[in-house]
């Protein structure tokens, strides 16, 4: 094998290159498809192959590695989800004369996986695996996969960051056939045993430059290492570069390399425009190229100007969400299903929404700002004009980029002659066409409540499906097309009038067969439910005399006792009130009062004043202290103390005499100013104690 899968030389007798000569695109059927995927593709009127999937589809589904190469919107999800579920089918519809037999075995093949599940040691296996560098493009992928996995039973789940673990560890326990992941989130739920790759029999990279532009080739080569030897491998992306030829060489067996056109050629229907205009300008420039009423995308290159953008045209009038990094998966989708949706008609968005967003109907891409590289500016083109359809890409450019974005269409392989435009050229109303109309105070609660909207739309779509594929609902019935072959008649086993139950029960028939609901709302009805019944039963409750009756007395029986207390607590603190003498005034008083009671008091009895009780209380201190040798005594001089003779420890006290100044305040503050001055006393009380005041040591008074 040659040292790159990219030489033209070395493949030459390897690649298929689409021609446009052909006389007419070759249809789903022609290129070997089986019959129950031709049926989906044709209820969703996808009838006809692309070049990219007429090209890879007849390798793909014989099971052989391919590497295939077009622009963004040529069709890569669908040639590889297609090959990838009809090689997992187990069930073939060939060896079926109508769908009846072929949905009776599709059951039971379900049941037998069931009790596979139902064993302790299960662990998911998945017999598929797609990566993707994006959780946009993930979603995308997974929403292509899901319509063609369930009619061979077959159920999908996808895995990324930024979203709890316990549902996608419980979609891989209920048996997910085809994992869609991103390959950090992946890595993270194999090292937890969660899951594991050795059952994969398809493997499929979608966008793999932009994983080596991620940084997530080393983790794609260790998931690869997980998978079986003998697995089918397909590459899609738009470029193949910046190491996806190592992954090639190591991981592909003798790949098929299928180059429909180059990363870099002009899409037919797109058209380019390069407009030039000044900083104060292309404010005005975008508001006015966002006032349209088709479906638009505006790029920005960071968060911040995303969240501007958005929130100043909503404020103006024109409801626009975001997509951008700091957003939570659950707001990412609320915004993007707002878009699909058509509640609002613009989105802005940074380059993490440039791969991933396949929504049709996109008129008009404006990049507000140019890129960084010319990859990035063709996935933000790419996101209009596809599959077909025609559309419009505007790129703004400031007098300062000049220079680069010439440099930049020069990479991209653009010729395009820039023009000087204003908010009111020409050139830009042409392409806003209509004006919509002003909508204010719109927000996105409006429009998509709180939820995951993307597991509400699943639930509603599961049920279209079923009647539009002949799917049995979860309900357990059949829809009208149930057992109809390709022009719309019953097959033979199935023909013939109704019988009599079918007539009599004709009248439940809408309510047999509604759809189905997903799980949270069989949820909400139970709870909802469950109050009823509660409420119902409180309300027969209360309705009844004897209850009311009874309620009424009981809580007339809580309310007296209640009293009783607390007049009881009453009556017994007027009785110790007035057990008390009432010299000193009332219970509980306090303060200036109450201490002039007690002094007439004491003064009637001829007791001693409170001056007098604390004289002969220090009296009696001292007279025991002097009996003791303590505090105001002196210690035997022979050695004697407290009695004891000899070996007795001699004490040595100092009296303290306790003074008091009877002067004035003014005498006495006169007293410290002068020793403050001088440092001495010069009175009649010179060398009595005295307590300096602490301020005086800081700052001394001076006089003035």
């Amino acid at each position: 094998m040659p040292d790159t899968v990219f030489e033209e030389d070395a493949l030459a007798d390897n690649v298929s290159e689409y021609s446009e000569e052909e006389e007419r695109p070759l249809t789903f059927a022609e290129l070997g498809v089986p019959g129950p995927l031709v049926r989906v593709l044709a209820a969703d009127d996808k009838k006809t192959a692309f070049p990219i999937q007429a090209d890879t589809l007849p390798d793909s589904l014989a099971g052989r590695d391919v590497l295939g190469r077009g622009r963004t919107g040529s069709g890569k999800t669908l040639a590889f989800s297609i090959p990838m579920v009809a090689r997992l089918g187990e069930v073939d519809a060939d060896e079926y004369e109508n769908m009846s037999q072929f949905r009776h075995e599709v059951k039971r093949v379900q049941q037998g996986h069931a009790e596979e599940r139902r064993s302790e040691d299960f662990v998911p296996r998945p017999r598929g695996l797609v990566l993707a560098p994006t959780r946009e493009l993930a979603n995308q992928i997974n929403d292509v996969l899901t319509p063609l996995a369930q009619i061979y039973g077959m159920s999908t789940t996808t895995i990324y960051g930024g979203v709890r673990y316990a549902r996608q560890i419980r979609d891989l326990q209920a048996g997910a056939d085809i994992v869609v992941a991103c390959p950090g989130r992946l890595e993270d739920l194999i090292q937890q045993h969660a899951l594991t790759l050795e059952n994969v029999q398809v493997a499929v990279i979608d966008e793999a430059d932009e994983m080596a532009d991620m940084g997530f080739l080393p983790p794609v080569k260790r998931l690869l290492a997980q998978v079986s030897f003998d697995a089918q491998i397909m590459l899609f992306s738009a470029t193949l570069d910046h190491g996806v030829d190592e992954v090639v060489n190591t991981f592909l067996s003798d790949p098929k390399v299928h180059s429909v056109d180059s990363a870099t050629a002009a899409v037919d229907e797109m058209t380019h425009h390069v407009f030039e205009t000044t900083q104060a300008e292309r404010a005005e420039l975008v508001r006015t190229l966002a006032s349209g009423s088709g479906r638009r995308i505006l790029f920005t290159r960071t968060k911040f100007q995303t969240q501007k953008l958005a929130k100043d045209l909503t404020k103006r009038g024109i409801p626009a969400a975001e997509l951008h990094g700091n957003l939570s998966q659950n707001q990412r989708d609320r915004n993007l299903a707002a878009f699909e949706s058509g509640d609002v008609n613009v989105m802005v968005a940074t380059d993490v929404a440039a791969r991933g967003i396949d929504v049709s109907g996109v008129e008009l891409v404006v990049q507000v700002e140019p890129p960084e590289d010319s990859k990035s500016f063709l996935h933000r083109s790419g996101r209009t004009a596809r599959a077909g359809k025609s559309g419009d890409v505007v790129t703004i450019v400031l007098p300062n980029q000049r220079r680069r974005t010439r440099r930049l269409l020069h990479e991209a392989g653009l010729k395009i002659k820039p023009i000087e435009v204003t908010h009111d050229s020409p050139e830009v109303l042409e392409l806003v066409g209509e004006v919509a109309e002003p909508v204010f105070g719109w927000t996105l609660e409006q429009s998509q409540p709180t939820g995951n909207p993307r597991r509400k739309r699943s639930g509603r779509d599961n049920a279209e499906r079923g009647d539009r594929f002949g799917r049995s609902n979860r309900s357990g019935g059949r829809n009208k097309d149930r057992g109809k072959d390709k022009g719309g008649k019953p097959f033979k086993s199935e023909r013939g009038d109704r019988n009599e139950r079918s007539e009599r029960h004709s009248d439940t028939y809408e309510e047999r067969f509604k759809p189905a609901r997903n799980r949270a709302e069989r949820r909400a009805e139970k709870f909802r439910g469950r109050d009823n019944r509660e409420a119902i039963a409180r309300e027969e409750r209360w309705e009844n005399p004897e209850v009311q009756e009874t309620r009424r007395d009981e809580h007339e029986r809580k309310r007296n006792d209640k009293r009783r207390e607390k007049y009881a607590r009453l009556h017994e603190q007027q009785r110790t009130e007035a057990d008390e003498p009432q010299e000193f005034g009332r219970r509980g008083s306090s303060g200036k009062k109450a201490k002039q009671s007690r002094k007439q008091f004491d003064k009637r009895q001829g007791a001693p004043s409170k001056k007098q009780r604390k004289a002969d209380a220090r009296e009696q201190r001292r007279f025991a202290d002097d009996r003791q040798g303590g505090r105001y005594g002196r210690a035997d001089r022979d050695g004697y103390h407290d009695g004891q003779q000899g070996g007795g420890k001699r004490i040595h006290r100092k009296e303290i005499r306790v003074i008091q100044d009877e002067r004035s305040g003014d005498a006495k503050r006169h007293d410290r100013r002068m020793e403050a001055k001088r440092g001495e006393r010069h009175d009649k009380h010179a060398g009595k104690p005295f307590r300096k005041h602490a301020k005086i040591r800081k700052a001394p008074f001076r006089a003035r």
